[in-house]
């Protein structure tokens, strides 16, 4: 909402300077955007009227003007403009002045003195471009100051509306809303009602009375349509973002400006029979005011005579029945449509206009007949006319409902002490009627205040006004006790700090990915999609964070990183049944080097088992390794042959593997990449470890060479060793495979380091062969595994 700061002036007695005006607004809700001057600084320019004009004699496009300034005699002043001529009223800036960028200084042009200078409107800074000279109007007293002339001692408001404050759309709301904030006086001018001259009126029929409450209509015939619209009002349209069009149209915009009031002009010529207000027809359609035809759909709310739809109610009105320089008789129109039924018209359209923009969030339904008169007497005023009587038409207008205010819920909510009767000077600034009984207000609204609905709207009101800055920011007061950090729980700052140990750095990509990588890289064809997506290629929510991290290191390699380690800690989203399931997830990804390139190690690539040792060291910080089984298996996104199930406790927690070959070339990389992801929750889980006695005595170790089936997995192999708790036997690990000369085809041999000890004696050489009899006789059960001769 942008407006002149004069014209606000004209209707509340603020002694607030234009800065301190604009504080107070803003504080009070009202956020001030912008402020800004008409016109650029500028001094010593008056009103002047060119005597006489002629040619200069050694230049072909100047002329010497004698010029009446006011003072006791004409001054030169060689001007090039192409309007300047003699009678021509316009501002001149005498010797001294300061513009916008020039001083006036007397000179000599092509021989001839000048004593200053007759001015554009650029020149001024009032526009950027102008093409000739600033014609004022005949009436313009010579000698005038023409910043008080003009009244360029003005500044623009722009204000940033919240939607709640529909009241603030006109000159009047704003200016009651600033007599409230500062108790100022309002000088609102009475309107009288028009006298009808004759007896003719439209009829009007509102087939929709829900959606129109209140309709008002005049005829006003005879009027000189091509009046000139006076000065101030072009002026006050201008300042406010409107330009001028014709008498009619600019009378119908002050007032929608000054009261808040969209109307509308009809030419009463092209109307045919009665005025109807009824929803659209099916396939009706209109040629709307901008030059669009539209085809109306059934919810739209039109304005309608017999031979068809004239406006669209609340919108803009239709281009068959505007008003032109040739219209005599119009038929006037004021009107309060429910904010509802044109919520959302205009956009639909793909477009907006002030009307709607008013209408949808609400107009004062009890301002309607008030507009109408004083567009009337404007009209009378400036177009001439005879006006015939308001035809009026009111179903059930909106009720404003009491609301009432506690004044304890009041002190409790804004946390400061009022009176009552500080409460009620407030309510008596805003204009709200209210009664008061055992410290409960009931205030109703008045019909301007659509937003004036609960409590809480009456608690801000009190708060606006009294000044958020008059409301100390009191900080809250309570104890702060640090709780207690539970032992089986670790931190997920703690599985990043060991994945940046490793190399890796952390990226934060989109939750949204594109459908193509859910349904190819990870073969999920139904993924959960989004109703609004904010692109086209983030369209549905992942359920792997493998997609962000090949696109972040598809993005690297573009600019010439030969190496990525990459991780993310983030959320991936499931559909079962009906309900949407979020987990946390932690993945990886590993590219080029091993090692950052040095002198001292060769530079070979990553490969599966570097990338494994870093998922031991996330599941391994903790005591878990010995739980942790890695399963082959596979997957849409992995190698077949270098795919691992990763299993914690028999859960499956995650995978390992290769990127598989297709999308290695997919993503046209020249090394192989290698991912992992697992579930945070079971990372960041863990079982305390239970005291066991550290044993003083030297270990025995014995090292021992089985064969069996080349099908059976080494894992599966080491968990019955660990599960069987044979006495002595501390711990059991691989240290060689071999298959070839010696053994069995279908067959291998697995060397095995086995560890022993007994925390109470040193062992014999008996007791470490009883232990490894027992191991190859679970062995021999389980396995069918032979001592290797």
């Amino acid at each position: 909402m942008q407006f002149s700061e004069n014209w606000l002036r004209s209707l509340v007695d603020t002694e607030l300077d234009s800065q301190a005006l604009s504080h107070a607004l803003t504080m009070a809700g009202l956020e001030v955007e912008e402020m800004q001057p008409v016109a650029a600084a500028f001094s010593k320019v008056v009103v002047a009227k060119i005597i006489s004009a002629e040619k200069h004699p050694d230049a072909d496009r100047l002329q010497v003007c004698q010029v009446d300034v006011g003072l006791s005699a004409p001054l030169q002043i060689v001007c090039g403009a192409a309007n300047a001529r003699a009678g021509l009223i316009a501002p001149c800036a005498l010797v001294g002045a300061e513009l916008p960028g020039i001083s006036i200084k007397q000179a000599k042009v092509r021989g001839i003195e000048s004593f200053g200078m007759m001015c554009s409107s650029k020149e001024l800074g009032i526009t950027a471009e102008a093409t000739g000279l600033l014609e004022l109007d005949n009436d313009a007293v010579v000698g005038q100051d023409i910043r008080e002339y003009l009244d360029l001692n003005d500044h623009l408001f722009t204000l940033k509306l919240t939607p709640n404050r529909s009241d603030c759309l006109s000159l009047t709301g704003i200016a009651r809303d600033v007599a409230a904030i500062t108790g100022a006086t309002t000088h609102f001018t009475a309107v009288s009602p028009v006298v009808a001259e004759h007896a003719d009126a439209k009829q009007v029929v509102v087939s929709e009375p829900v959606a129109c409450p209140r309709y008002c209509g005049r005829l006003i015939t005879g009027i000189n349509a091509k009046a000139e619209t006076p000065t101030w009002m072009v002026r006050r349209l201008e300042r406010s973002g409107l330009r001028s069009i014709s008498v009619v149209v600019d009378i119908t915009n002050y007032v929608l400006l000054a009261l808040g009031q969209p109307m509308h002009a009809f030419d009463a010529a092209k109307l045919h029979g009665d005025i109807n207000v009824r929803f659209a027809k099916t396939g009706e359609s209109i040629a709307l005011l901008n030059d669009q035809t539209i085809e109306l759909k059934a919810d739209d709310l039109v304005i309608a005579d017999d031979s068809g739809a004239l406006a669209l109610a609340g919108v803009m009105g239709g281009k068959p029945s505007a008003v032109g320089d040739t219209t005599t008789d119009i038929f006037l129109e004021s009107a309060f449509f429910m904010p509802a039924v044109i919520a959302g018209k205009a956009r639909r359209l793909g477009f907006s206009t002030d009307s709607s923009y008013r209408f949808e969030r609400g107009v004062d339904f009890g301002n309607t007949r008030n507009a109408i008169e004083y567009a009337t007497s404007l009209i009378k005023t400036l177009c001439g006319g005879q006006v015939g009587p308001i035809t009026e038409v009111m179903a059930s207008l909106p009720a404003r409902d009491a609301v009432k205010l506690r004044m304890s819920r009041l002190i409790s909510v804004l946390g400061i002490s009022l009176k009552q009767q500080n409460v009620a000077q407030l309510l008596t600034q805003l204009g709200f009627a209210f009664e008061c009984a055992d410290d409960v207000f009931t205030v109703t609204p008045p019909s301007y205040r659509f937003d004036i609905t609960i409590e809480e709207d009456l608690i801000e009101e009190i708060a606006r006004l009294h000044g958020y800055d008059h409301i100390p920011a009191t900080p809250p007061v309570a104890a702060l006790n640090m709780l207690a950090a539970p032992e089986q729980q670790l931190h997920l700052n703690q599985l990043r700090d060991g994945l940046v140990s490793a190399g890796y750095q952390e990226v934060v990509t989109y939750s949204f990915v594109d459908e193509s990588w859910e349904r190819d890289l990870l073969g999920n064809h139904s993924p959960i999609k989004l109703k609004n997506p904010i692109a086209s290629n983030l369209s549905v929510m992942r359920t792997s964070l493998w997609g962000g991290l090949l696109d972040t290191l598809t993005y690297n390699l573009n600019r010439k990183q030969e190496r990525a380690y990459l991780f993310e800690i983030g959320a991936v989203y499931q559909q079962q049944a009906s309900a949407y399931h979020e987990t946390t997830r932690v993945s990886g990804l590993a590219y080029g080097s091993a090692k950052p390139q040095q002198w001292a190690a060769n530079n070979a690539d990553v490969d599966f088992f570097d990338v494994k040792a870093h998922v031991d060291s996330l599941l391994g910080a903790d005591g878990l390794l010995k739980q942790v089984v890695y399963e082959k298996s596979e997957h849409s996104a992995l190698h077949p042959g270098q795919t691992a199930r990763i299993l914690l406790n028999g859960k499956a927690v995650g995978w390992l593997g290769k990127l598989h070959p297709k999308w290695q070339q997919h993503y046209d990389l020249a090394k192989s990449a290698y991912l992992f992801e697992l579930d945070a929750d079971a990372l960041v889980s863990r079982t305390l470890p239970v005291y066991q006695e550290v044993s003083k005595l030297m270990p025995v170790r014995r090292d021992l060479a089985i064969v069996l089936d080349e099908s059976i997995a080494v894992q599966v192999v080491l968990n019955a060793i660990n599960e069987e708790k044979i006495p002595l036997i501390a711990d059991a690990a691989l240290f060689d495979l071999y298959q070839g000369k010696g053994v069995p085809e279908s067959k291998k041999s697995l060397a095995l380091s086995v560890l022993m000890h007994d925390t109470q004696k040193t062992l014999t050489d008996s007791d470490a062969d009883a232990a490894i009899a027992n191991l190859l006789q679970l062995l021999k059960i389980k396995f069918d595994a032979e001592l290797r001769n």
